[in-house]
């Protein structure tokens, strides 16, 4: 790992603060778009989709793995990083069981959607879902932002990727914060506002989380982290991403996006060493 100077630290902050922005970019959309215009959104999370899947097995888990084989060698620094790999998905699942299903980001947006046809009756109960679905992606969104922050002071090509399916996916997750506050106090500020709190937690929590890992960096350490930010970007994908662009598409629109998001990735990656 790099050492943190302002030269790097500048380009690996404002990639994730811009990832972290999109949210507030979802709640924009919660005021102009048409609800039953979505294969565009489906599309474009299949996309953020393939990229993650593919970087995360070609790129990501591939550096854990190296980092450990320098000190334990091939075989052995295989195993750890598949450790490192599966640990990342497990603490991430761990982090998405302890928030309630129904301010859960994954299921805000249904959750929201179901109160809308009776907004006039619940007020209270919208409004009670944007905020505990702001305070659940605020959580939700420092693992993503610690990912990003990272592999951008890393490898500055590997983290813009990072930083691009981050922000696609958090578009939907700002709709999920503005729309029930949207429809509860039909005030645009406050929801932006709300949404826009939600995603700076990003690159906030990706500066804390390096601050506090900085003095134990070394190949092991590297090793580690690489390893947690390809389970956590697996799981991403297929917890969220791939489920979300099937709600907002169908199987095809899916399969578009992912194809065309590992393509896209595997083309850029290519050039890149050229």
């Amino acid at each position: 790992m790099e050492t943190l100077t302002l030269e790097n630290f500048l380009p690996a902050f404002f990639l994730t603060l811009l990832a972290g922005l999109a949210t507030a970019l979802g709640a924009l959309l919660t005021f102009v778009s048409k609800a039953d215009n979505t294969k565009f959104l489906s599309i474009g999370l299949g996309f953020s989709a393939g990229v993650m899947i593919y970087i995360s097995f070609v790129e990501i888990l591939t550096a854990s793995q190296s980092a450990f084989a320098h000190h334990y060698g091939t075989l052995s620094g295989e195993v750890l990083g598949l450790i490192a790999f599966f640990l990342g998905i497990g603490l991430t699942f761990i982090i998405d069981q302890l928030i309630p299903d129904q301010i859960n980001p994954h299921h805000a947006l249904e959750y929201g959607d179901r109160h809308v046809s009776s907004v006039n009756a619940q007020f209270s109960i919208l409004s009670r879902a944007g905020l505990f679905t702001a305070i659940a992606i605020s959580i939700h969104n420092l693992p993503e932002g610690f990912a990003t922050f990272v592999m951008t002071l890393q490898d500055m090509h590997t983290g813009a990727a990072i930083a691009l399916a981050i922000a696609i996916h958090n578009i939907p997750e700002g709709l999920a914060v503005a729309l029930p506050i949207y429809y509860a106090t039909n005030n645009r500020k406050k929801a932006f506002l709300f949404a826009l709190a939600s995603g700076l937690t990003e690159p906030i929590g990706a500066v804390l989380g390096y601050l506090l890992i900085t003095p134990l960096m070394g190949d092991l350490t590297l090793g580690i982290t690489f390893g947690l930010v390809a389970g956590i970007m697996i799981y991403i994908s297929f917890d969220e991403l791939l489920p979300s662009s099937r709600r907002y598409g169908n199987d095809h629109t899916s399969l578009i996006g992912v194809v065309a998001g590992m393509f896209v990735m595997a083309l850029s990656l290519l050039l890149f060493k050229l």
